[in-house]
Parts: C-alpha cells; sequence; structure tokens
C-alpha cells in the first residue's frame, strides 16, 4: 500500500458493535455505505467521478482488511439529477438499506433537499465539494472548501498585482442556491475592499443552459477596457457552451479571465482546452501538486478506472471535488475505529480534531465545526488541461462556515453549542 492509501489504526478490544444509525445488532457481515451520487443529467459531467473515487477507497479498506475488521458493501443509487429524487434516495439508503454513512451530493440544491433527511433520521452525509457556507448541519462533515477557502482568496487574487490588479468583476452562474450565495458574499467583499457597485455585473443562468451568445456580448463590452475579470459559478455541462462562446467572441484570459468555482480537470476532459488556456480556477488540490503521494495516487486512480474499464481508462484525471470525495472515505473509517463502533452519534465526535495525510498533504477535521483545515490554491488552465499553480496558501486555512461579512453574528461550535449560534456582539 502507498503512505497515502495507510490509514491511523487504533487498538480496541471490540466484543459488540453497532451497524450505523438504524441498528444496534453485531455486525455479522459487511458493513453498507451509500453513494448518493448523479450518474445520468446535467451533473453526471462531474459526479460519475466522485462515486468513482469512493469505490476506489472502499477498493483499497477491503483489501487491508476493511473497518473494525468488517468488509464495506457500496450500495449505489442514481439520483439523476433531480434534487426530488435526491430526498427519495437517502431515505432509501438510510431507512431500507440501513447504510453506516453517506457520501454523495454535488450542488448544494441537492444538499439541502437531503439536510432534512438526514437530520430526520440521524444520518451522516459526507459532502465533498465546495459550497457556500451559511449552513453546519450535525449531520454533514463538509469535506469541500468553505467560502473563506475558495470564494474570498480567488477574488483577492485578482485584486492584487501579483493576479492582474482587476478593477471590475462580472459574478456569471447557475441559478441555484451556491452561485447565488456565493455571490452574495463574493458582492460584499468586493464592496468591502472599496469596489464601486457599478463596476460589479451579476447574472444567472438555468441548469443545462446552452446558448452564452448574448451573455458573452455583455461580458465583452463590459470587459473592454482591460480591467474586468469573470467569477464563474456556472455548474454542470453548461461549462462547455459557456467557455466555448467565450473564445468564439475573441475573448481569451489576456483580456478577461474567468475565475472558476465549479471547473477542474475532470471537467476539462470534456472540452477543448486550447481555448482555455490562461484561465484560472479556485480549489484546494490539484492534480499538479507536488509530492510523490499526489503522483502515487494519480497512478492508482488512473489504473483503477483502467482495470474496471470505466470511460476514459488511464485518461482519467483526479481533481479536488475526487481528493475529498477519496478522502471522506478514509475520515469515516478512521473517527469509525477511534470510536470502535459504526454507531452515528460515537463517529461523529471521534472525526472532531482528526488528521488525515491526504494525497494532496495532511488536512485536519475542526475541533467543532465539521469543516476541514485544508491549503488554498489557484491555478491556471494548460493546454493539456492540468493547471499551473500560482498562488498556494501559507499552510492550512482554518474553515469558516459563515462569513465575516455577510454573517458576522454568527458562528458554528458542535461541541458547546450543539451546530450554528449567535454571537454575542
Amino acid at each position: 500500500m502507498n503512505k497515502w492509501s495507510k490509514t491511523l489504526i487504533y487498538s480496541a478490544v471490540l466484543t459488540a458493535f453497532v451497524m450505523g444509525a438504524h441498528s444496534s445488532a453485531r455486525a455479522e457481515g459487511p458493513v453498507k455505505i451509500g453513494i448518493l451520487h448523479s450518474l445520468s443529467g446535467t451533473m453526471a459531467i462531474s459526479e460519475v467521478s466522485l462515486r468513482d473515487a469512493v469505490l476506489m477507497a472502499v477498493e483499497e479498506i477491503n483489501a487491508d482488511g476493511g473497518v473494525l475488521g468488517t468488509q464495506i458493501e457500496p450500495v449505489i443509487v442514481d439520483p439523476a439529477s433531480d434534487w426530488d429524487l435526491f430526498a427519495e434516495k437517502s431515505k432509501e439508503l438510510l431507512l431500507e438499506k440501513n447504510v453506516s454513512a453517506v457520501f454523495g451530493c454535488w450542488t448544494s440544491v441537492s444538499r439541502k433537499s437531503v439536510l432534512p433527511v438526514f437530520e430526520e433520521n440521524n444520518g451522516l452525509l459526507f459532502y465533498p465539494v465546495q459550497y457556500e457556507g451559511e449552513e453546519c448541519s450535525r449531520n454533514i462533515i463538509y469535506t469541500g472548501a468553505t467560502p473563506n477557502q475558495q470564494l474570498i482568496p480567488a477574488a483577492k487574487y485578482l485584486m492584487s498585482e501579483e493576479g492582474g490588479g482587476y478593477k471590475k468583476f462580472y459574478l456569471l452562474g447557475t441559478d441555484y442556491v451556491f452561485p447565488r450565495t456565493a455571490n452574495k458574499i463574493l458582492r460584499a467583499y468586493l464592496l468591502d475592499q472599496g469596489v464601486p457597485a457599478e463596476n460589479i455585473m451579476e447574472e444567472y443562468t438555468p441548469f443545462h443552459h446552452q446558448d452564452y451568445q448574448t451573455i458573452v456580448q455583455k461580458v465583452k463590452a463590459f470587459a473592454a477596457d482591460g480591467t474586468a475579470a469573470v467569477l464563474s459559478t456556472i455548474n454542470g455541462d453548461s461549462n462547455v457552451p459557456f467557455y466555448k462562446e467565450f473564445s468564439n467572441q475573441g475573448l481569451n484570459s489576456a483580456m478577461c479571465p474567468i475565475m472558476a468555482f465549479s471547473v477542474a480537470e475532470d471537467e476539462l476532459r470534456a472540452m477543448d482546452t486550447q481555448f482555455l488556456v490562461g484561465h484560472l480556477a479556485a480549489w484546494n488540490y490539484f492534480q499538479s501538486v507536488p509530492g510523490k503521494e499526489n503522483r502515487d495516487f494519480v497512478k492508482s486512480f488512473k489504473q483503477y478506472c483502467a482495470v474496471n474499464e470505466l470511460p476514459g481508462g488511464l485518461k482519467r484525471v483526479t481533481d479536488d471535488p475526487i481528493l475529498w470525495a477519496y478522502t471522506g472515505v478514509y475520515l469515516w473509517k478512521n473517527a469509525v475505529e477511534k470510536a470502535g463502533t459504526f454507531a452515528v452519534d460515537e463517529v461523529r465526535p471521534a472525526l472532531y480534531g482528526l488528521n488525515y495525510d491526504s494525497p494532496g498533504g495532511m488536512v485536519m477535521m475542526d475541533e467543532r465545526n465539521h469543516h476541514l483545515h485544508k491549503p488554498v490554491y489557484i491555478g491556471e488552465i494548460r493546454k493539456n488541461g492540468q493547471f499551473k499553480i500560482v498562488y498556494e496558501s501559507d499552510g492550512l486555512v482554518a474553515p469558516d462556515p459563515w462569513d465575516d461579512i455577510t454573517s458576522a453574528d454568527k458562528d458554528c461550535d458542535h461541541v458547546k453549542f450543539m451546530g450554528t449560534y449567535t454571537i454575542e456582539q
């Protein structure tokens, strides 16, 4: 096994243990986990690879003896990019399949759809994608970025001399929870930094939107003076026609860079990258992160896809959500072994403060708010579909699910306050 796939084993003598949140019987067979990702529909372009990453982690763990000596049995469902179906499928996993944990969702609307199901039934969801914050559920473990780990560093970089000193910003997103809230936070930050309101544009398109001609014309006019950048929260397969139209109208990264928050190496596989060179993305991991552990991880993921005859085979790539989907499985495993049980109410606190040497480097679960401490990177797209890292944070950035400007009166602490609480002014 590679160093990055070794887990911290806690010694414990077990005479009985609980098989998940919904059963108190001794585990006599495999422990079940749920995989809740869209394998069809507009979000399949992004979510299929997260299923693959979770399955690879399961295969590694099973080959290494399982969890508490028990093999993991993945239960896969397809909510098909249908937000109501996400809720139905999560009920199926928790109430019919009796899974011990679920790994899934991409969009915030899918997460919001399943959240009451997990809270009402005391399930545990590991959510692997960056999001807008303003949430801190006791039943969700957020391994993706909070706004201060992605949105704010990206805007700050673009305004810096190093990032181009841009003064105008076009906030363009898909019309749902994440882009709307992300842009609320970005707008507040930009105004706080002295950007005039007239230098901030904001626009949304529906999921699976394909015609960006008119919008790009407006962006082109807005960016005519050379001081504008796009902050893009477009999600799913709409990114393909957006970037294509951007290039068709003669725009490039030198004229008006696009800083993306939902485009990574996996999405670039479906795009003609020669027109994307120089555009940017902000994440907490890139495939190009240096180090032997990461090189081994990339190689193993490619081999896993090839051996299992998954589309793309050895040409597959890793990216930020793939890494955190994979990492979530190991965090759960380590917490289960620390707690000595699969019971949600004991696994949850066992996660607090837990370190994990991920392929992208050491990360740590916060001691109180269900989010990860992690590095921040900004990457520039290369012709080969990889990213050249142009910015890296100084060490791990602590997660802040409640933005300091838009939600200055709120914070989250599951140890002392049972979740979100109001700060006394």
